[in-house]
Order: structure tokens, then C-alpha cells, then sequence
């Protein structure tokens, strides 16, 4: 496998960041078109602002050629207090996406494990995510376990 090179996204990866948040949908089975353009149309409204003002820090992998064929990020959102932490804001990865064909190569973990790096270096006490079937074995190996969450759809 040729050198794989990590970097930080920049508002001009919007639309890259938004396919892989469609794709990732997608690949758990949400294939209703209306509510993919709907989402579309509010992830590139948000990854546009929130990589620009660092809300949203993500990372994008390049293959050897420069080609992007994953990544994930960080949602930093104010928070009224964490245990064991003193700032008032919360981390929780989303985003994660390897195209299908590089998938099985340690890709996703690689960005994980930057991504867990960066929490930590920023001082936040712990960081949360939403986990797909495919990807529960990886973050239970990292570390990941269930929390007290719960969600009311409503629509």
C-alpha cells in the first residue's frame, strides 16, 4: 500500500465532507433520496462555517496520489460542564467514512487514533460517537463503550 498522509480538512473540502456524510448514510441503509438532499443541503451549510471557525475539526486521508479516500472529524460544541474537565465543551467525532475499496486497512483506525490524540492534546476529558454495525469492533477496540444517550425521533 502506498504512504497514506493525514491532514486537517479546509472549508474548500466541503463538498468532499459532505459526500462522505451521504455516504456514510447510505452504506447504513438510509436510502431515502428526499432526506439525503435535505441533509446534504444542512452539511454543506454547516461543514462550510464550522471548518472555517473550528467548530468542526476534521481530517481527511490522501492516498500516495493526493487522492482523498477518507476521513471523519470532530464536532467541538459548547457544553454546561464535563466531569473532569475544566472548559465547557464537548467532543464527538462523526463523519467517519473509507471508500469501499480501501476499507480493512487500517485507514479508519489511523484517523481514530488522530483523532483520539487531538481530544487529549485539547484537554477534553472524553469524546463520544454514534457507532454503525461496521464500525462498533473497531471503537470497542479503541476503547469506545455505550453511554446512558437515548434519542425521540420526530417525524
Amino acid at each position: 500500500m502506498a504512504p497514506l498522509k493525514i491532514r486537517n480538512a479546509e472549508p474548500s473540502d466541503t463538498s468532499t465532507l459532505v459526500r462522505h456524510r451521504r455516504m456514510m448514510w447510505w452504506d447504513m441503509g438510509r436510502r431515502d433520496e428526499e432526506a439525503l438532499r435535505l441533509m446534504e443541503a444542512g452539511a454543506s451549510e454547516y461543514f462550510s462555517a464550522a471548518v472555517a471557525d473550528g467548530t468542526y475539526v476534521g481530517f481527511l486521508v490522501e492516498d500516495g496520489s493526493g487522492t482523498v479516500i477518507g476521513g471523519g472529524g470532530i464536532v467541538v460544541s459548547p457544553w454546561p460542564g464535563i466531569l473532569g474537565q475544566r472548559q465547557p465543551r464537548r467532543a464527538m467525532i462523526l463523519n467517519m467514512y473509507v471508500e469501499r475499496e480501501h476499507r480493512r486497512q487500517g485507514i479508519a483506525r489511523a484517523l481514530m487514533e488522530r483523532m483520539i490524540a487531538w481530544c487529549k492534546e485539547n484537554g477534553f476529558a472524553s469524546v463520544g460517537l454514534h457507532a454503525s454495525e461496521e464500525g462498533r469492533p473497531l471503537y470497542e477496540k479503541l476503547g469506545f463503550g455505550p453511554t446512558e444517550e437515548m434519542r425521540l425521533d420526530l417525524k
